[in-house]
């Protein structure tokens, strides 16, 4: 299954929300979501700086990964990131497949 970083950064309206839910509260509801599209939340975890909250999830394709970012920019209480994210594996894979490309001007 695809795996996906998700960068969070709450609004005003978001943090409101985030204040009377709580943590644990907004954390389970985020796994639901997941859950329900087949995925699977590997962890939760909130911050201070630009982001807010990361989540790192396996999807079961990466439409669904697209599908959840997109309800909850729709929402307008926070701001989400998704980042597809490669496994070593995945490098190696791509490390050794030939790619016949010219840089620009040489």
């Amino acid at each position: 299954m695809p795996k996906f970083m998700v960068r969070v950064s709450y609004n005003a309206d978001g943090a409101r929300g985030l204040i009377k839910e709580g943590g644990t509260g907004r954390r389970a509801t985020v796994q639901k979501v997941i859950e329900d599209l087949g995925g699977r939340m590997e962890t939760f975890y909130f911050a201070y700086g630009e982001h807010d909250a990361f989540v790192i999830a396996d999807f079961p394709d990466s439409n669904a990964g697209l599908a959840v970012s997109l309800a909850v920019n729709a929402s307008g209480a926070v701001r989400a990131s998704t980042v597809p994210l490669i496994t070593p594996e995945e490098m190696d894979a791509a490390c050794k497949r030939s790619v016949a490309y010219k840089a620009p001007g040489a």
